[in-house]
């Protein structure tokens, strides 16, 4: 059967406008709530510093020691034409932007320095065989990093060429960085070269000519004559062809060569490190940052002021381990967690009176958040003032009440609260609630369990008068403490929340999201439900802001001196 009031309740939330007030307190970020997200992550950031630090280190210095040579070249832009053939010196023609870079990667100029390198008896042998296949894979890959070139030239193309080449001692390095100047100024001299050797090529072919014309014969006196005159003509100029051959230049030539290097380039440990170190703290950070200001989930007190409802308790996180072997309510004794159940009494308690008989409510956003555990824990706490407690436990879905005290004690007395034998769930109780009994798990404790889960939970509290079922079994009892299903999962815990006098809200550290509380309290508020006050739950004992939630440990009771 489908409830009106939860279809009701879900159409307002859905379509009550939003407060601009929230949404600004969605995208607001807080300096100090960042500092306090970086702050809470310095211990990791610092170790994976170091640890980075440390590594980059000695990775460093288990590299092989490189060594870094330098020799320069200059070009100016003089030429000549090669095909006039009118100076005793051919030089060539400028290079344009990039051409000597292009010949460094080609086979022709990397293949002269690999053959230089293997032919250097100087060198180790393995040295030799290193550079020269290095050299190798950089040529079929036409990309060099062993030897740089750079160069600083004019609008014109004049200027400095730098080469620049890495070995893996100071005489490799500075016999690579020879060569390739060598072998770049070999490259450069061949482009005029075969200019030369072009015209000389076309001179042979024209004397050529003109010799067989000459051997045909069949010419008249004067054209003879003419032939004649050509043939010398030609044999002047190719000559002077050969001539300019031996003193071809090209627009290059070395200024300084290359230097034996003292200290190495690479690796540098120490500077390495700090380098690493510095990244990975900027990125640890902005890592932290960035989650602080994506984490929207309540983990500190201030967090939620921001709602306007107190935080009336903070209940630190107990271990996983007690728990499980001693059940949550011995398990928070021997925790010690009286202090930070008796806050959370006197609070509870300052707010709402001394009358006899109030219904509180104890819900979440969502499950998983402690509720059952605390409804227990606040129960032994109120029962060793000595005030007598009736828990309910609403959560006919999944109801945990009756598992959280059987692990405090296996065998439970039953008591009557209404009539003579009858219910002992409550989904019995609300169909008879003349006959109920109760389980007693402790002197002034009472528990009404959920019972099976059921599906129909919704329309049976619907159909109840609850209020009046509330009110004739809370009597003889300080106080109802209701375990209601979560706020966000299901609507029981709003048609509960109608009948009880106040609701307390469980949030836990670093888990609820506030857009959740917000949610929650939306729905309450529609449903004319009142929220008396926020439960922090399984708070870090050494606090998320750097203060200390470990009452107990820091204020232990003197021992009698004897």
């Amino acid at each position: 059967m489908t409830d009106p009031f939860s279809k009701t309740s879900d159409v307002a939330s859905r379509t009550r406008p939003t407060d601009p007030r929230e949404s600004a307190q969605d995208n607001e970020i807080d300096l100090a709530v960042l500092w306090q997200g970086v702050r809470r992550q310095l211990p990791w950031i610092a170790l994976a510093t170091v640890l980075m630090a440390i590594t980059a280190f000695l990775w460093s210095r288990a590299q092989p020691d490189v060594f870094e040579a330098s020799s320069s070249l200059v070009t100016t832009g003089n030429s000549s034409n090669i095909g006039a053939l009118r100076d005793s010196v051919v030089t060539a023609a400028p290079l344009p932007g990039g051409a000597l870079q292009e010949a460094l990667r080609g086979p022709v100029v990397l293949g002269e320095i690999i053959k230089r390198v293997n032919d250097e008896r100087s060198l180790d042998t393995d040295l030799r065989t290193e550079i020269a296949s290095d050299l190798q894979k950089e040529l079929r890959r036409r990309d060099v990093t062993t030897i740089e070139l750079q160069n600083q030239l004019d609008f014109n193309g004049n200027g400095i060429y730098t080469v620049s080449a890495r070995a893996g001692t100071p005489e490799a390095a500075t016999f690579l960085a020879d060569t390739t100047a060598q072998a770049l100024l070999n490259w450069d001299r061949g482009r005029a070269l075969s200019g030369v050797q072009r015209a000389e090529r076309s001179l042979r072919a024209q004397l050529g000519e003109v010799d067989r014309q000459l051997t045909d014969g069949g010419q008249s006196s004067l054209e003879r004559q003419t032939l004649i005159a050509s043939r010398a003509t030609l044999q002047r100029s190719l000559a002077q062809t050969g001539i300019q051959a031996e003193g071809v230049s090209g627009s290059l030539e070395l200024v300084a060569p290359a230097v034996v290097p003292l200290d190495r380039v690479a690796p540098k440990p120490t500077r390495n490190a700090v380098l690493v170190g510095l990244l990975t703290l900027l990125l640890g950070t902005g890592i932290a940052a960035l989650r602080t200001v994506t984490d929207r989930t309540a983990r500190t007190e201030d967090d939620l002021l921001t709602f306007g409802i107190p935080t009336l308790g903070m209940i630190p996180r107990l271990r996983r381990r007690e728990v499980v072997f001693n059940g949550i309510v011995r398990a928070a004794r021997l925790a010690g967690l009286y202090e930070a159940i008796g806050f959370l009494r006197v609070n509870i308690l300052s707010r709402i009176g001394n009358t006899p008989g109030q219904r509180v409510m104890i819900s979440s956003t969502a499950p998983g958040e402690g509720k059952s555990s605390l409804t227990a824990t606040l129960a032994d706490g109120l029962a060793a003032s000595g005030q007598r407690v009736l828990i309910i436990d609403a959560d006919m879905r999944r109801g945990t009440q009756q598992e959280v005290w059987d692990k405090y004690e296996t065998q439970h007395e039953w008591v009557q609260l209404a009539g003579q034998n009858g219910a002992r769930t409550l989904a019995e109780a609300l169909k008879d609630p003349q006959n109920v009994q109760v389980m007693k798990t402790e002197p002034g404790v009472h528990v009404l369990p959920a019972g099976p889960g059921i599906h129909d939970s919704l329309s049976l509290l619907n159909r109840a008068p609850l209020g009046e079922y509330l009110t004739q079994w809370g009597q003889g009892y300080d106080l109802i403490l209701i375990d209601s299903p979560p706020l966000l999962a299901l609507a029981d815990g709003l048609v509960i929340g109608r009948h009880v006098d106040h609701v307390l809200l469980v949030v836990e550290e670093g888990r609820t999201s506030l857009q959740a509380i917000r949610q929650s309290l939306r729905r309450a508020r529609n449903a004319n439900v009142n929220v008396l006050g926020f439960i922090m739950n399984k708070v870090n004992p050494s606090g998320q802001d750097g203060k200390t939630y470990g009452y107990s440990y820091g204020y232990a009771p003197r021992g009698n001196k004897g």
